[in-house]
């Protein structure tokens, strides 16, 4: 049989199926029954438990549950009516109602779609831990000119990279940072920054777009690039800050 707009439909393939299961049911909803035999003989009795738990087993055969939804169907439908519910409480909640709740929900998509043209895909920017330079020392006149070959050919990453190499090696040259292999570009940073103070947040700032390009995905531009050139023209001309010397103290007379 088939369940229909709550109409029960009988199926005569089943008719006598039917008919048995009900007959259960109504001896789970009495406990005594007449069943079979003239009016004038005794009732038969049948106690409720066992008349009811007849009447589930009987039920319980697949002939039943033919039609019945399957289980991804009914979780579907239990998903789709808690997403109305959610909808209509929060239409209810919403001044305007359906269409302030629908005015809303496009001025979130609306901020996010700004956020996300704005800022690009988030990447996590790790602290750079390899090298700054591989085992072939060059000179910084050598990623100099590395670099302006990459940012000729629109090669913004490795312009980027090669700049920021040319301006640590130039700090080593001029013996403001000492030649160590394994240096990274945020040690060489915070190191220089003790000798060139003025220009300490800019070097930290080029370390972050090292580390962005080289470790953390993203994509340099040719701001970047020429925001780095300017920083490695003004450390080249740059007077480095010496430490103080603390004065002689005269002999007390």
């Amino acid at each position: 049989m088939s369940l229909t707009g709550g109409v029960l439909t009988a199926v005569p393939a089943l008719h006598t199926a039917t008919a048995s299961a009900a007959r259960l049911l109504l001896r789970a909803a009495h406990p005594v029954l007449a069943l079979g035999g003239s009016g004038d003989g005794p009732p038969v009795t049948v106690p409720r438990d066992p008349a009811r738990e007849a009447a589930r087993r009987e039920l319980s055969k697949p002939m039943y549950h033919e039609n019945d939804p399957s289980l991804f169907q009914r979780a579907l439908d239990a998903f789709w009516d808690w997403l109305d519910r959610l909808f209509g409480r929060a239409a209810t909640a919403t001044p305007g109602g359906t269409l302030g709740l629908v005015v809303v929900v496009l001025c979130v998509v609306a901020l996010l779609a700004a956020l996300w043209w704005r800022l690009g895909t988030p990447h996590r920017t790790p602290a750079s831990t390899a090298p700054l330079f591989g085992e072939r020392p060059r000179t910084a006149a050598d990623h100099r000119a590395t670099a302006e070959a990459h940012a000729a050919q629109g090669h913004w990453d490795q312009a980027v990279q090669e700049r920021v190499r040319a301006v640590v090696r130039a700090l080593e040259e001029r013996t403001l940072l000492d030649a160590r292999p394994g240096r990274t570009a945020d040690e060489a940073a915070a190191e220089a920054g003790h000798a060139l103070p003025d220009h300490a947040d800019r070097l930290r700032s080029a370390a972050r777009d090292f580390d962005d390009v080289t470790y953390g995905g993203r994509s340099a531009s040719e701001e970047t690039y020429w925001r780095l050139s300017a920083l490695d023209l003004d450390i080249e001309r740059a007077r480095p800050v010496l430490a103080d010397h603390a004065p002689h103290q005269g002999d007390a007379g």
